[in-house]
């Protein structure tokens, strides 16, 4: 079959010469990310890989359509308004990657969807982000940042209240259900789960690099190395998960990447450090005095604070998201910017004035790194055009300033219906993006409301 041109960049080379260094993997994941960030595609064999470089695979266009449960949403319009057609799905060039701990062993490689004659699907997260990098970079910025991982390792069983329960120590069985926060002995519990995740970030060529115990019992962080390319920091965020979660299923535990899954403790965040390099390379958020701050990073604060209210549902889009946003938690719960302060949503950290960043606050770990990261670049391009002012600064508790900042929804409804009018969102995302997330997201609103959970029973059954 003759080889048709990839409009990914992708090349049949790549994956000859990784056929060669690697003749023991057998099979290959392929991984498409759709608008929750969940990876869908095929498992192929290894004699199919080349084929797949040279034609693409045809996957149909309902797969970018799906809700958190796998099941149709009409009305992204992704599903018989377009005959539930076959489009084209393309290997993305340098994700092609050998996989730890795998038997038989396996590799993977990210894809991205395209229609039929080349041009970029726009309800697939990638392509959304790629508008705008490509926005900036006709403005002479090129982003740069990394996202922060923070997740619950968990036992496989429920606890005798039916709740979730921290994991015992895969080394030696031991139990604790403290906090333990920044405890490095805590962690040696964990370190055979750990060495497998570090062993397969490195054979992924991701630099992940502080591991440290959080604010929660079973709780962890995992900082990601800084990337000029932010596609690529997105790439690192969801390809960890996908490592985390194997090497804990492999080690007899859960890794857990809900925003909330324990009321009484602090939720889990995905922070996103940002910076903006200009054509020569040079940092556009370093001021000239350190803590003088200048144009660029006070404008780019205004915009995220903005733009923050109606962009809610991208950095907070299922229901469990909204349990995670409390005073006192480590959670933003107003659109407030500071300095080394972590009670803002909008953090500029301490350090090296050469490193000067925005750290962004208010995503949940469960939230789609490539959406939230196309919404704060457009957030940060809306304060550089139209050179909005962020307001004064937070000192102290932001949990008790904030009540002059922009308002943001109180709850996921509010945020479904933020989104869906916003037109920022729909810049920030693209028409059909934002069509499609928005509509998933409120399929999803409909799924959790009309469901009759435990808590209705236990508040309601004998007292109404």
């Amino acid at each position: 079959m003759t080889a048709i041109h990839s409009p990914s960049g992708s090349s049949v080379a790549e994956a000859e010469a990784f056929l060669a260094a690697h003749p023991e993997i057998e099979a290959f994941d392929l991984i498409l990310h759709d608008s929750n960030g969940i990876g869908r595609g095929k498992i192929i064999r290894r004699h199919e890989l080349l084929s797949f470089y040279n034609n693409g695979r045809h996957l149909p266009i309902s797969i970018l359509g799906l809700d958190i449960c796998g099941e149709d949403v009409h009305e992204t319009g992704l599903i018989w308004d377009q005959g539930d057609g076959d489009l084209r799905a393309w290997p993305i060039p340098g994700t092609l990657v050998p996989l730890h701990n795998t038997q038989p062993p396996r590799g993977e490689v990210l894809m991205s969807m395209y229609d039929l004659d080349g041009t970029p699907m726009t309800s697939d997260p990638r392509h959304a982000l790629q508008r705008q990098v490509d926005a900036l970079a006709s403005e002479g910025l090129t982003p740069a940042g990394a996202f922060e991982l923070e997740f619950f390792l968990l036992a496989n069983d429920r606890g005798p209240d039916g709740k979730v329960q921290p994991a015992r120590d895969v080394l030696d069985g031991r139990k604790s259900s403290k906090t333990e926060v920044y405890s490095v002995d805590h962690l040696h519990g964990m370190l055979p789960l750990f060495s497998d995740i570090y062993a397969g970030a490195a054979k992924a060529g991701i630099t992940a690099e502080t591991m440290i115990s959080e604010y929660a019992p079973g709780q962890y962080e995992l900082t990601l190395h800084y990337r000029t390319d932010v596609m690529q920091a997105a790439d690192d965020l969801l390809r960890l998960k996908r490592i985390v979660r194997a090497q804990a299923r492999a080690h007899g535990v859960t890794a857990c990447f809900m925003a909330k899954p324990n009321e009484d403790y602090a939720g889990s965040g995905m922070h996103f450090h940002v910076s903006m390099m200009d054509a020569n390379g040079k940092n556009v958020f370093v001021e000239e005095q350190e803590g003088a701050w200048n144009a660029a990073i006070l404008h780019a604060l205004g915009g995220l604070r903005a733009t923050m209210g109606e962009s809610m549902l991208v950095f907070a889009p299922h229901a469990n998201s909204w349990r995670r946003f409390a005073a006192q938690s480590y959670a933003p719960v107003s659109p407030t910017w500071g300095v080394n302060n972590r009670s803002v949503a909008l953090r500029i950290p301490a350090g090296d004035i050469r490193a000067r960043r925005i750290e962004h606050r208010p995503a949940g770990v469960d939230a789609n790194p490539y959406l939230v990261a196309a919404t704060v670049l457009a957030g940060i391009r809306h304060g550089l055009r139209h050179k909005i002012d962020p307001g004064p600064e937070t000192v102290g508790n932001g949990y008790e300033d904030g009540q002059d900042a922009p308002a943001i929804p109180l709850d996921w409804r509010q945020a479904i219906e933020a989104a869906k009018a916003s037109a920022f969102l729909k810049e920030a995302l693209g028409d059909d993006m934002h069509r499609t997330f928005t509509a998933v997201k409120a399929a999803e609103y409909a799924r959790v409301m009309r469901t009759v959970s435990e808590v209705d029973f236990d508040l309601y059954l004998h007292t109404v």
